[in-house]
């Protein structure tokens, strides 16, 4: 819409009103129109999602890692109080990392190769 309304030879702020009466509340803010706009007038037409770098991370995968190899039953509490950030920080990196915790331990929800392959031995031992 707002290429629609750049190619019609619009200003931003006129975009943005034009936006306003017709989306409400849900139309872009006039900061964001700008923005468009500033992109358009510099022949960048791609309205795909720009990658962003987010937030900086407050400490590195490598380090939980090294605390769950030391002892995999440690709770949210104790994670986020030795690496000195927020409970949830830490959820959210066991889930990146692609960790649950099963029967009190921290393990990746999916199986390593080795892994399966150790389970199959064993079913195969325990069917001889």
């Amino acid at each position: 819409v707002l290429l629609y309304y750049f190619i019609l030879k619009k200003n931003a702020a006129e975009t943005h009103r034009l936006l306003v009466e017709i989306y409400g509340e849900h139309a872009p803010s006039k900061t964001s129109c700008k923005e468009w706009f500033r992109r358009f007038n510099s022949s960048d037409f791609d309205v795909r999602d720009k990658e962003r770098e987010g937030a900086p991370k407050k400490f590195e995968d490598a380090e939980l890692q090294a605390l769950l190899e030391e002892d995999s039953c440690l709770s949210f509490d104790k994670l986020a109080k030795e690496l000195n950030v927020d409970r949830s920080t830490i959820g959210k990196r066991l889930h990146a990392m692609g960790m649950v915790q099963k029967e009190g331990n921290w393990v990746p929800y999916k199986l390593k190769e080795r892994d399966m392959e150790r389970r199959l031995v064993i079913c195969e031992m325990l069917r001889q």
